[in-house]
């Protein structure tokens, strides 16, 4: 099994975080992130390597900035 990037993880935990503050399905996330709905499923189990423009795309749907699905929760 493939070792999960800490950066990764960290982007997975705020992802899941800022969709259930938001009361929203990761089918409605990837909705409007323009993304595949089994994309978020895969991005909240930190097992996709995402791209800027994912993360860009996934921040602005949830409202956030990239900065903030980058920053560790115990930073917050």
């Amino acid at each position: 099994m493939k070792t999960q990037s800490p950066t990764l993880k960290i982007i997975a935990e705020n992802v899941k975080a800022y969709r259930l503050a938001k009361d929203i399905s990761q089918e409605k996330l990837a909705e409007l992130a323009d993304v595949h709905r089994n994309y978020i499923g895969h991005v909240e189990r930190a097992e996709r390597n995402m791209t800027i423009d994912s993360i860009e795309r996934i921040a602005k749907a949830l409202g956030v900035t990239i900065i903030a699905l980058l920053t560790p929760p115990n930073q917050k």
